[in-house]
């Protein structure tokens, strides 16, 4: 069983008026660190000019907050379609009659003005299944920050001085624990049907079955990963599947991205900044096909979905699903790396206080880990509230990824939350741990 946090109506709207004021003090800071003609430019045709997302953010809050569930009239019908992600690809975006930012600015703002309005008399018990415990307020907050992080890579790909500045981690100590820890074997609850503001494709909770397995205790580092690229890795086909092999070489992939060798030195960009590659950190940038090379070329595979939400989830002792690894309240600083605090993940072997019974650290924040799974509904899957979300993306064309990076907000991290994309992707903030079966 996983536990159902037993929060009032008011602590409701409180927690909704904070993660939407958090989201919105985070997007204004990713759109106002940069001139117009950075917002308006397109910086990688995988990503949308940043001025499309802060008036997305502004559209998908009026359409669910302001007419779906306060049921008052379109401010500005004339615009769904210009900001509707389905209809437009991301690198035809910059084509459209964008809202100029100076205009989206006023226009989100204007949105969440009459948003507050509706919050403060929203009823979060009794009503329909968007408003109770006020689950349309946390899908809307969930959906910034998801854009919120989708801003910052594309402020990772922006050419140019640096716009962003944020604290390092602490500095710890070299990890010097156990390499892998043991997850027994046997049934676990996976996913939730109680975590109020879960989205479809966590829920329902159901019972999975885990034979037993070792997991990394922290992600692969960048020193790791180096010794896999001075083994000749992405020269040797072996290592790679058939389509992951044809990718590197079609596309001479020779390193992480945003990785350059500089005179007998590896060195990586990061936000404006160039320097050497630290070899403690997770590593980052990788696909899920580098992931899966270095995982073979490393005697292990990566685990599966069901295996790293048991790792992250499962309390032994008592055989329960924690809705973290570190117990069910929400993650503090303490914990995990997230909330762009910093733009970095921290070293390997950070952040006990966050650690899983068993001992599995940094499961939470830091980097995405890709997993060896297909995005496929649960058993009892419904889409709700649109097919959109996640139905849509369902199948084998997409790789699952657990877990959040330093680029998530913690209102769109947990335990059960999905990521997925496609498994070249390199952008986003992946890094990776693997595991072996017991008997391996």
């Amino acid at each position: 069983m996983t536990a159902e946090p037993a929060l009032d109506p008011e602590t409701f709207r409180e927690r909704a008026l904070a993660s939407l004021t958090t989201a919105r003090d985070r997007t204004t800071l990713l759109t106002s660190c940069v001139e117009d003609p950075d917002l308006t430019a397109q910086h990688s045709p995988l990503m949308s000019p940043l001025v499309w997302d802060l008036a997305h953010i502004g559209n998908q809050e009026e359409q669910w907050l302001l007419r779906a569930v306060a049921g008052q009239e379109a401010m500005r019908p004339e615009i769904d379609s210009l900001y509707d992600a389905f209809e437009h690809p991301r690198a035809e975006r910059p084509k459209l009659p964008l809202l100029p930012p100076a205009e989206a600015r006023k226009y989100a703002a204007q949105v969440r003005g009459r948003v507050l309005d509706v919050l403060e008399g929203a009823a979060f018990q009794g009503g329909t299944r968007l408003t109770e415990a006020g689950f349309a307020f946390g899908m809307v907050a969930q959906h910034e920050q998801q854009h919120d992080e989708t801003m910052l890579i594309t402020h990772q790909l922006r050419k140019g001085p640096q716009a962003l500045t944020a604290p390092d981690p602490e500095p710890v100590p070299l990890f010097t624990g156990p390499a892998e820890v043991l997850v027994p074997g046997g049934p676990f609850t996976m996913g939730t049907s109680t975590e109020p503001w879960s989205l479809d494709n966590e829920r329902p909770a159901h019972r999975r079955d885990v034979a037993p397995f070792w997991i990394d205790t922290t992600p692969v580092t960048n020193g790791a990963y180096l010794a896999f690229i001075e083994d000749g890795g992405y020269d040797t086909e072996r290592w790679w599947t058939p389509e992951g092999w044809a990718h590197i070489r079609r596309n001479s992939v020779r390193s992480p991205l945003f990785w350059r060798l500089d005179g007998g030195q590896w060195l990586r960009r990061r936000f404006g900044v160039t320097e050497v590659v630290p070899p403690e950190e997770p590593v980052l940038h990788v696909s899920w096909y580098e992931a899966d090379a270095y995982a073979r070329w490393a005697g292990r595979r990566l685990p599966t979905e069901t295996e790293w939400e048991k790792a992250a989830r499962f309390d032994p002792a008592t055989g329960r699903s924690r809705r973290y690894p570190w117990g069910d309240a929400d993650p503090g600083p303490e914990h995990a790396n997230l909330g762009q605090r910093h733009l970095r993940p921290a070293p390997a072997g950070s952040y006990p206080a966050g650690e899983s019974p068993l001992g599995v650290r940094q499961l939470i924040g830091d980097v995405w880990e890709w997993t060896a799974s297909d995005f496929l509904p649960y058993p009892g899957f419904a889409a709700f509230p649109y097919k959109e979300y996640s139905e849509v993306f369902f199948g084998p064309e997409y790789k699952v990824l657990r877990g959040g990076s330093f680029a998530v907000d913690q209102v769109a991290c947990r335990g059960t939350f999905r990521n997925w994309d496609y498994p070249i992707r390199r952008q986003i903030f992946s890094g990776f741990r693997t595991a072996r079966s017991e008997s391996v």
